[in-house]
């Protein structure tokens, strides 16, 4: 009698690579990516006059500033985070020169005339951590959406939700972002 010898089965892994490829492409396209979004800021306008610097008188300029030691300074004075927000509402919100109907600052004649003239000037070393800086500018931000908020709910009656475009150009007009952002300070190090 003759013995047959069988021989080992195998599978054909031939088409395994095509079907590999083919669930890769399926997944790339199916799947989502988010995607950081970053400081959300409106750049400021060109200036169209020859000379865009304007005259600033000294009381209505803010300087916050941040160092290599991750320090916040505010007017050279050495403050904590959880303080800026408070310090920029007071700031803007002064009235100094007593014409603002709707500011209910403590009228200093040494800090800001009015909202539309206070600025807020925002420099910082290159060895300050991004962190930081954006969270100065967070509490900024946070300080004007207050003033801002109670604006519309005190003199509008409305919540901020509820405004119309032209009521929302009033609130912002009333209470302008106006921060100015100085290059950073490089240290020769």
């Amino acid at each position: 009698m003759k013995s047959f010898r069988r021989l080992p089965v195998s599978v054909n892994a031939g088409s395994m690579a095509d079907i590999a490829f083919l669930l890769l492409i399926f997944f790339l396209v199916t799947t989502t990516i988010s995607t950081d979004k970053g400081i959300l800021r409106q750049l400021p306008r060109v200036c169209d006059t020859g000379d865009c610097t304007a005259d600033i008188h000294e009381r209505n300029l803010l300087r916050i500033s941040m160092n290599e030691k991750q320090e916040i300074m505010i007017e050279e004075e050495l403050v904590q985070l959880s303080e800026v927000k408070n310090i920029v509402e007071t700031f803007i919100d002064n009235n100094g020169i007593n014409n603002c109907d709707y500011c209910d600052g403590f009228k200093n004649s040494e800090s800001s005339d009015h909202p539309t003239k206070a600025v807020i000037s925002l420099s910082h070393k290159s060895a300050t951590k991004y962190n930081l800086f954006v969270a100065v500018q967070d509490e900024i931000t946070k300080a004007y959406y207050d003033l801002r908020n109670r604006y519309s709910k005190e003199v509008l009656k409305k919540n901020p939700n509820q405004l119309t475009k032209k009521e929302l150009k009033l609130v912002q007009e009333a209470y302008p972002f106006i921060v100015s952002e100085i290059m950073v300070e490089r240290s020769l190090e």
